[in-house]
């Protein structure tokens, strides 16, 4: 049984209400096109591609980028291999986003705030690592490498934490699509200079360069994050009090409790009980639905390679056509993500990717079946990046607006988990898929997994339109 007591959060009223705000902005066309363009230029959404740029340059540094290095210097295969486990910190980085939201650190909180401490902490962080790898020798010091590339993941997985509550909770919710593209644009943008940039100062000069060089580039990040304005936390800290001290007391009893007792709660607890209760049953089709709406573009990224290797295309196809070419219409995606959102809302962008992405992976079946054509593969790759920027931008924007901001670290690193996970795990068995039954058939099932994720969105666009009519029946006047 959940406690009643006096406060915002608990009332019904307030629930109803909530869940108005929430579904109107989805709903209603909010802005022309036009104005919808010059989103793109106020300068919090501007200062998400270099927060972008921030987060996604240490990303290849601690996975191919590293794994070069390492073979440049005589590194085994297994050994290399085993490196790739440094990845698995991305993945649980869901398990100190409690600390980020609700620790305060020493002097830095009390000059920059909660968010920019966190992110100067990370981003000092990363690029003092990055530039500690630049000084040392694979060959003389592999365990010392192992151990600076895993902190590198853990401070890089911690500025994600902060850099994404930071683009929820500094803009509204109808900006969000366009905050989401400007961070998809740097992150790609660095995710160029931290493998291809990374390798040809490599080959012009050295790794220590190499390395020295990427550290030097976080200042990107550094500075941004000096100059931009914290966001305002006051509202959703004094809206939680009455819910976290119900809480408090029905975990722990009535009365005084330690300190570390009252964190726990409200750090760890409270994002939980939160979610379930502003959704109430409706929650678990919420989950179901970030479980799922990506997993027909997961379940086929790993055979994507092989497949255009497999079909007769050459290396330098894949460069010119899918690295290159793709690149500047995953941008364009991303873009047109965020315009959606802008002008329609959240809701009819959301089915629309869906759809799309279910789509294209026909269009790799269809490719699988007419051979190496690059002009197929062009039309594939500009069908498939434009696409998927569409519906990863409006998929962050959705996720943004299911959050809470008094836990928006926590409950968004949740999500953001646990929208790549069923995908990453069929993923592992799709070449069994493909050796025993062929890419054609590989990509028609691929395509066929979308379509759970394409009535769901349906049916929650569904259901928020008739909250919405309910609330605007119930409204006064």
């Amino acid at each position: 049984m959940i406690p009643e007591f006096s406060g915002t959060l608990n009332t019904t009223a307030a629930r109803q209400a909530n869940k108005r705000k929430q579904s109107l902005p989805m709903q209603k066309q909010t802005m022309t096109w036009g104005e919808a363009l010059t989103v793109y230029l106020k300068p919090k959404v501007l200062a998400m591609f270099f927060l972008g740029f921030s987060a996604g340059l240490p990303f290849l540094l601690v996975f191919s980028t590293l794994a070069a290095w390492l073979t440049d210097y005589g590194v085994s295969r297994t050994t290399i291999g085993f490196f790739g486990l440094v990845g698995l910190t991305y993945s649980v980085k869901f398990a100190w986003a409690p600390v980020i939201d609700h620790l305060r650190i020493p002097f830095f909180t009390g000059m920059l705030g909660k968010r920019r401490s966190w992110l100067l902490l990370s981003q000092l962080g990363i690029a003092l690592c990055l530039f500690i790898l630049s000084n040392l020798n694979p060959q003389l010091a592999l365990t010392k490498v192992a151990l600076i590339a895993v902190a590198v993941a853990f401070c890089a997985a911690s500025q994600d934490v902060v850099v994404d509550a930071f683009r929820i909770e500094s803009a509204r919710e109808e900006l969000q699509g366009a905050m989401a593209a400007n961070y998809v644009f740097g992150y790609r943008v660095a995710l160029l200079v931290a493998g291809g940039g990374a390798l040809y100062i490599a080959d012009i000069a050295d790794w220590s360069t190499s390395y020295l060089s990427m550290a030097v580039l976080m200042g990107v990040g550094i500075i941004t994050t000096l100059m931009v304005a914290e966001p305002d936390h006051a509202k959703a800290a004094e809206m939680a009090k009455p819910f976290e001290r119900a809480w408090i007391e029905r975990i722990w009893g009535s009365g005084e409790h330690s300190g570390l007792k009252e964190w726990f709660v409200k750090a760890v607890i409270c994002p939980f009980i939160d979610f379930f209760k502003r959704n109430g049953r409706f929650a678990l089709v919420l989950l179901l639905l970030i479980g799922i709406y990506r997993i027909s573009d997961l379940a086929m990224g790993v055979m994507a390679n092989p497949f255009y290797l497999d079909l007769g295309f050459s290396k330098t196809d894949i460069f010119q056509i899918v690295k290159v070419f793709g690149f500047f219409f995953s941008i364009l995606g991303a873009y047109l993500g965020g315009l959606l959102v802008v002008h329609y809302g959240i809701m009819r962008p959301l089915i629309l990717g869906a759809v799309m992405v279910a789509a294209t992976n026909l269009l790799f079946a269809h490719m699988a079946q007419i051979g190496p054509d690059k002009n197929w593969l062009a039309i594939l790759i500009s069908a498939d990046n434009v696409s998927a920027g569409i519906s990863n931008t409006v998929f962050i924007a959705y996720l943004s607006s299911l959050v809470n901001q008094e836990y928006t670290a926590t409950q968004y690193a949740l999500f953001s988990s646990l929208m790549t996970l069923p995908g990453k795990f069929i993923s592992g068995f799709s070449g069994i898929v493909v050796d025993t039954q062929g890419y054609a058939l590989f990509f028609t099932y691929a395509a066929i997994l979308g379509i759970p994720a394409i009535l769901l969105a349906i049916y929650v666009w569904w259901r928020d339109r008739r909250e919405t009519a309910r609330g605007e029946e119930t409204a006064p006047g």
